[in-house]
């Protein structure tokens, strides 16, 4: 007890002394030590905070109209930016190829799915590139360096984008044709008398039903799998067991065997021409 009351003296006096005026503890320094002083300087100005103003009003001329029209279709472009790249380029089909794969090995969790957007994301780095620079190119370094006003960058952009699209769909205009009609449009003598706007929802589709017909053929070895450990299961009489859970293995084994990342990633950079 003796030692509680030491420790609640020495609290009690340490908490004096920090209740002490700071100049009287420290105002003195020691010898030999380097002179200083405890004094705020008064005559030193606080810190300054920016002000920002913000002013509505209207406007003075019809190219100030304009401007704020640019600057507001700016920033939808930007902000539908995502949007339009994951829908003109070959992201679409990766992703929907990678998850089609991880449903047909019967997998929930592994590999994430951030994991397989960022594989589809770099994979179509790989395909998009030679499109990209023509892109940077044609467009962006010339609208950089001031050679050519926004209007015509845009339009030098879109023709690798085009002519990338145009070439995917060769084989097959089923859709092209089917929004041509939709848009009322005569039945255009060139390529280039195909509007964007008719263009990209054609590319959509068309991307939707070829990753679809890669999504059946991969699901086909893997069905077949599930089909003889279920007739396994059921002539053994156990039918309570799910047989997901004892082919799943199985799917496993053949995928790694196969080298199937391998497989799946050669073959959809080949299917890209």
């Amino acid at each position: 007890m003796t030692g509680f009351f030491r420790l609640r003296i020495a609290a009690v006096i340490s908490g004096i002394l920090l209740l002490l005026p700071f100049e009287a503890a420290a105002q003195d320094f020691p010898q030999g030590s380097t002179s200083g002083t405890t004094e705020i300087n008064a005559e030193r100005q606080a810190g300054r905070f920016p002000f920002i103003n913000f002013e509505i009003r209207e406007p003075e001329s019809s190219q100030e109209v304009a401007f704020s029209v640019q600057v507001l279709l700016l920033l939808t472009i930007l902000s539908l930016a995502p949007s339009i790249l994951i829908l003109t380029t070959s992201f679409l089909r990766v992703s929907i190829v990678l998850d089609f794969i991880k449903r047909a090995l019967s997998l929930q969790q592994v590999p994430p799915t951030q994991v397989l957007n960022g594989i589809a994301l770099f994979l179509t780095l790989f395909i998009m590139w030679p499109v990209f620079s023509d892109v940077y190119s044609n467009a962006f370094r010339p609208l950089s360096d001031g050679e050519m006003n926004v209007e015509t960058a845009y339009q030098e952009a879109a023709k690798p984008m085009r002519l990338f699209m145009f070439r995917q769909m060769s084989d097959d205009t089923t859709s092209l044709q089917l929004f041509i009609s939709m848009a009322g449009l005569e039945r255009p003598n060139t390529l280039a008398d195909i509007p964007t706007h008719v263009l990209i929802p054609a590319y959509v589709l068309h991307e939707l039903t070829v990753a679809f017909k890669i999504g059946i053929y991969l699901y086909i070895p893997f069905i077949i799998i599930d089909m003889v450990v279920a007739s396994i299961l059921m002539s053994m009489g156990m039918i309570m067991l799910p047989p997901v859970q004892i082919s799943m293995p199985f799917k496993l084994i053949l995928f790694v065997l196969v080298d199937g990342w391998t497989l799946l990633t050669q073959q959809l950079f080949v299917s890209f021409k």
